[in-house]
Formats: C-alpha cells, structure tokens, sequence
C-alpha cells in the first residue's frame, strides 16, 4: 500500500483556512504534506469543487478532514479516487438525500443557530456573540475577536441542500467529538459517528476543538494516516 502522506484540511462555515493554524505545524512536523481548501461558501458543490482542486494537486493518496459543514464538504468529495479515508472534526456527515438542516431537527435547534444572521444574497453570519458564546468559548479573548473578524459568509440554501454521495459508506472514517459543542449538538455527533462506525474521540471542547485542542486533534490524525499505511515519522534531526 503507498503510504498516505497528504492530509487535505477543509473549513467549516463562517471561517476559513486559518481555522487550521495551530493543527497544521503539528502535522508537519510529523513529515505529513497539508494543504488547506479556502472554500466559498457558496454552496455545496462549489465547495466540493474546490476542495477537489486541492485533492488533484496532491502527489499520491489523500486523507480528507473536515470541520463542521466541512464534513458535508468531505463526504461528498471523499469519492475522489485519491481519497484513503475521512477525519470529521465536530462535524456533518450526511448520507445521500439528507440536509444539514434536517439532520439537526431530532436534536433541537443549538444556541447558536440563534446568533446567525442573514446579509445581502441570503447568505448567513455569525453574530459576535455567537462566537464568542457558541462557536469557540473556550478560546482566549484575542482568539475570539480574531475569529469573528475573519469569519466568512456562508449561503444559507447550503442547509438546505441535498447530499448526492456519501464517502463514508466505502471509505474508513474517524470522528472528533466535540461535547461541549453549541453549534452541532453532541447527541448528533455522536450519533453520526456510530451510523458511519467511526473510530471516535470525545474532547471536552467547544465547537472550535482543532483551535482549544490542537494537540489531540492532531494526535487523532496522523493516528488515522498512520493507519491507512502512512506511519507518521518525525523528521531527521
């Protein structure tokens, strides 16, 4: 089996690739090549063609991680025949004909679905609040601030939008499980994580786990590639 080296990193809604900053270098540094999608937002399939983007310019097989709707995003891009497997980060990991908002209905709305707010174009954004309370609580003030100046607009008919693949049904998938989370709720993650058999961890974090627990999400993925034949190797000192 070629070893998997590449690790393609795809964003959730309201942020960007910086959402990566603190994974990436502990990636790195175990010899892994990342690259970052910078997604739209614009809908699910402009997204998944982005992301396909970065899956053609890697140089062997791919593992695909994906934050929030990021795991929408990698769920249908993971059919890409570089793809070797799937990390969701406190994530969506739909099957074909679902939505992410109808996923969420048996669980109630979180409370931050009452801190978004909709702009020109019927996309969505974050209130500050929203951040600050909901998204990434247990982030520092500074950490906060910068998120929710950086967030992205994300169209709202992506909640609405229908799956048309679901990797995971022929793909390994692995799942961070964020229990503090105030965006998606646990009860849903945990639940998606035992429909798609994932190999799961549960983190006392808030819905920003790869920014409040950068060492265990990055642990949890290079555990993932080294299990798909890409054993993780410090570099030569």
């Amino acid at each position: 089996m070629q070893s998997v080296r590449n690790v393609v990193l795809v964003h959730g809604a309201w942020a960007d690739g910086s959402s990566w900053s603190k994974v990436i270098p502990l990636l790195q540094a175990q010899g892994l090549h990342v690259a970052c999608a910078q997604n739209p937002l614009s809908s699910i399939a402009d997204d998944v063609a982005s992301t396909n983007r970065i899956i053609d310019a890697q140089d062997g097989p791919v593992l695909l991680v994906g934050h929030s709707y990021g795991g929408a995003v990698i769920t249908v891009a993971g059919d890409h025949p570089k793809v070797s497997g799937l990390v969701y980060v406190a994530a969506f990991a739909p099957d074909e004909g679902e939505t992410l908002a109808g996923m969420g209905e048996p669980y109630g709305a979180t409370p931050g679905l009452a801190e978004l707010r909709t702009i020109a174009d019927g996309y969505l954004v974050l209130t500050a609040k929203g951040v600050s309370e909901n998204f990434a609580q247990d982030l520092s003030a500074e950490e906060k601030n910068t998120m929710a100046a950086t967030q992205a607009p994300t169209q709202g008919a992506i909640l609405a939008t229908k799956i048309t693949k679901a990797a995971w049904h022929t793909k390994p998938s692995w799942f961070v499980i964020a229990e503090h989370d105030r965006m998606i709720a646990p009860e849903q993650e945990r639940a998606t994580a035992k429909r798609m058999k994932s190999k799961t961890l549960s983190l006392p974090a808030s819905h920003a786990a790869m920014l409040s627990k950068p060492r265990e999400v990055a642990d949890f993925i290079i555990q993932a590639a080294a299990s798909l034949g890409g054993t993780a190797m410090a570099k030569a000192s």
